[in-house]
C-alpha cells in the first residue's frame, strides 16, 4: 500500500512538473508575449551582471539571457530609487541544455508586478500574481532577484 501511494505522488509530482500553473490572465499572457515580440526584446539591453547567457540556480533554466527596457536602463542611471518604475520590464530566457526551455518576464503595472512564464512555444503556464512568483521574488530588491535597485 505505501509504495502505491508513493507512486501516486511521484506520478502527480511528475504530471504537475509539465502540466500544471497557476495561468490566472490567459488573455493578459498573450498580449504581453506579443507585445515583447513585436519589440524584438532580444535587442533590448542585457541586465546588470548578465552581458551574456550565464548559468543560473534559480528555477528558470540552467542558463539565462535576461533583458531590461528602457525603463529600467534610465532607473539604472537615476539611482536613489526605493522601487521600480511602473513600465519597468525584464525577460528573462532560460535555457536547459542548449534548449529554450521558458521565457518568463515581469512588467511593473499600477497593482504592481504582472508576472508571465511561457515554455519555448509560447504557452503560459503562469500568469498574473501567482504566488509561486511573488513567494519567490519577495527576497529581491522591490520583487527583481538578478540585480537590485540602483
Amino acid at each position: 500500500m505505501a509504495l502505491t501511494t508513493r507512486l501516486l505522488v511521484v506520478s502527480f509530482v511528475g504530471f504537475c512538473a509539465v502540466g500544471c500553473g497557476d495561468d490566472q490572465d490567459p488573455e493578459g499572457a498573450m498580449e504581453l508575449w506579443d507585445r515583447i515580440h513585436a519589440q524584438n526584446y532580444r535587442s533590448f539591453d542585457r541586465a546588470p551582471g548578465y552581458p551574456s547567457r550565464s548559468p543560473t540556480s534559480a528555477p528558470h533554466g540552467d542558463e539565462v539571457d535576461i533583458y531590461v527596457n528602457d525603463v529600467i536602463v534610465d532607473a539604472l542611471a537615476t539611482g536613489g530609487l526605493t522601487a521600480w518604475p511602473k513600465g519597468s520590464l525584464i525577460v528573462k530566457d532560460g535555457w536547459s541544455g542548449g534548449d529554450l526551455e521558458i521565457v518568463a518576464a515581469m512588467e511593473k503595472r499600477d497593482d504592481g508586478w504582472f508576472w508571465v512564464e511561457w515554455d519555448g512555444e509560447g504557452d503560459a503556464g503562469y500568469s498574473g500574481k501567482p504566488d509561486i512568483c511573488i513567494d519567490c521574488h519577495a527576497s529581491g530588491s522591490d520583487g527583481v532577484r538578478a540585480f537590485p535597485l540602483p
